[in-house]
């Protein structure tokens, strides 16, 4: 009987949804940054940076214990990217290093928790092998089903992410 780690396990999602990732963000125009579909929605850009950043989130659940978002000194994003090759390029880099953390990681690891608050107000405080899911790759996958609707909205082809879009029928 075969078995795998949580790390493996976690390592093997991420491979997937990170290659779905990049194909929706290298569809993104980047001339109709401003294009928002609701008066409450994200600007598409702004919703593309989000998902890209959300990947140096995830680093932070594997490499510390908590994240105080009222901590003016705690990791923060860079600035906004102001094109598309800036923007893929900081998704290969935070890819990058959120798989090299992972798999620097072990099991006993990952069953440590994380504890996401803002001053006293604790967001969660979970095991990081479930933070990653629920607050990383549950949330990602979120965000990148918004961006599909954007790009649907606009008109331009949806790629496949669990088989093919009807774009690619």
């Amino acid at each position: 009987m075969h078995t795998s780690s949580l790390q493996q396990n976690i390592l093997a999602e991420l491979h997937v949804e990170l290659a779905g990732t990049r194909k929706v963000l290298e569809r993104v125009p980047f001339e109709q940054a401003e294009y928002r579909p609701h008066p409450k929605s994200m600007t598409l850009w702004q919703l593309a940076t989000h998902v890209v950043n959300l990947l140096a989130f995830k680093t932070l659940f594997v490499t510390h214990d908590s994240r105080d978002f009222l901590d003016p000194n705690a990791p923060k994003p860079g600035p906004t990217p102001t094109s598309k090759e800036e923007l893929l390029a900081r998704f290969d880099d935070y890819s990058a290093t959120l798989q090299k953390e992972l798999q620097a990681t072990d099991d006993e690891t990952l069953t440590h928790n994380f504890k996401l608050h803002r001053g006293e107000q604790v967001i969660f405080d979970r095991p990081k092998g479930t933070a990653i899911r629920l607050m990383g790759l549950n949330h990602s996958i979120h965000h990148r089903g918004q961006l599909t609707v954007y790009l649907r909205l606009l008109d331009i082809p949806v790629p496949g992410l669990y088989g093919p879009s009807a774009d690619e029928k």
